[in-house]
C-alpha cells in the first residue's frame, strides 16, 4: 500500500462520520481511529474549573501556587515553530492569550496546532523541537494570568 493511498484514507476518515476504520490488504493491516481532540488540559485545575463553573475565592489563592501545564492532547512529534527557519511560537516569559497557538504536533503526516485554553505566561518549555511526545505529556509549564 502506498503513502498516497494512506493519505487518501486519512482524508476520507476525517471528513466522514466514521470513528474507526480497519483495512487489511495482504500482510498489511491499517486501523484508523478518529479521536475527538480533547481540549488542552491544565493539570491541577479542579474539575469544576475545567467545566467552567465559578471557583470560590479561597481556592483562587491556593491555585496561584500550583504549577499548571499545557499538555499534549495526542501522540506525535513536537514542533516549536511553523517552519525550520521561522521563529518559535512561544518562548519562556511570553504571555499567551486564550486560543493562541503554542506549538504544532504532527501525527500521521497531519499538522495539529495546539492552542492555549487560557491566558497564561510560559514558565518553561518542557520538550525539545522534533521530540516525540505522548498523550497527556506536559509540553509547557505555565502561570495563569
Amino acid at each position: 500500500m502506498d503513502l498516497e493511498k494512506i493519505e487518501g484514507l486519512v482524508k476520507i476518515i476525517e471528513n466522514s462520520s466514521l470513528t474507526e476504520f480497519t483495512l487489511k490488504e495482504g500482510d498489511m493491516k491499517i486501523t484508523m481511529s478518529k479521536l475527538d481532540h480533547p481540549p488542552v488540559v491544565a493539570a491541577g485545575v479542579p474539575a469544576a474549573a475545567a467545566a467552567g463553573a465559578p471557583e470560590p475565592a479561597v481556592e483562587e489563592a491556593d491555585q496561584e501556587d500550583e504549577k499548571l501545564f499545557i499538555t499534549s492532547p495526542i501522540v506525535g512529534t513536537f514542533y516549536s515553530a511553523p517552519a525550520p527557519d521561522a521563529p518559535t511560537f512561544v518562548k519562556v516569559g511570553d504571555q499567551v492569550k486564550n486560543g493562541q497557538t503554542v506549538c504544532i504536533l504532527e501525527a500521521m503526516k497531519l499538522m495539529n496546532e495546539i492552542q492555549s485554553d487560557f491566558d497564561c505566561e510560559i514558565e518553561a518549555v518542557l520538550v525539545s523541537n522534533e521530540q516525540k511526545v505522548e498523550y497527556g505529556q506536559p509540553l509547557f509549564r505555565v502561570k495563569k494570568l
